[in-house]
């Protein structure tokens, strides 16, 4: 059985916006881990979310079919795991779109900017579309559940349904 090597990549944030987003320029697998939530009252509806979140980058001695299950696991723990996950591209102003309605709502997601992962940003969209259908970015998950891309997101904003998701999963977060 061979030994596989991490390397531990950092999330990074840009000083123009305080989501906190993972990249990193080297060429990796990566699979991502979740490192925990943790809530603060901003309003006595609303909760700033803010996670914490690992990379790790798997050696090339992994294979490539094992690796793509893996990180079809690490999606699925990585939305279980964080209240909102937003999948995003840094340049898309779908994307800002969105990421700019959660802060306005005073939610924080975990955002993964998946252009800024290299080649396995594009493989991680490729099980992205695997798992819900959806091509294009962003891919939004709330409470674990996939709730589309900007539009959809939006629409469920104006219909106040996106509230009541959030406020769902954050009572879901807060009895575990």
């Amino acid at each position: 059985m061979a030994a596989t090597s991490f390397n531990t990549l950092k999330l990074a944030s840009s000083s123009r916006d305080s989501f906190p987003s993972i990249s990193s320029s080297a060429s990796y697998s990566v699979s991502l881990i979740s490192g925990g939530i943790r809530n603060s009252i901003r309003s006595p509806l609303k909760r700033c979310l803010k996670q914490t979140c690992s990379v790790r980058a798997m050696s090339s001695a992994d294979s490539s079919a094992s690796f793509g299950s893996r990180m079809e696991e690490s999606v699925k723990k990585t939305v279980t795991d964080n209240t909102v996950v937003v999948y995003s591209k840094s340049w898309c102003p779908y994307c800002s779109e969105v990421k700019t309605l959660f802060k306005r709502i005073g939610v924080q997601p975990l955002v993964i900017e998946l252009d800024e992962l290299g080649p396995q940003g594009t493989q991680l969209q490729k099980v992205l579309e695997t798992l819900t259908g959806q091509r294009t970015v962003p891919n939004v998950f709330v409470g674990g559940k996939h709730i589309g891309g900007c539009t959809d997101t939006v629409n469920l904003n104006r219909k106040g349904e996106l509230e009541l998701m959030l406020a769902e999963a954050n009572a879901k977060t807060d009895q575990t």
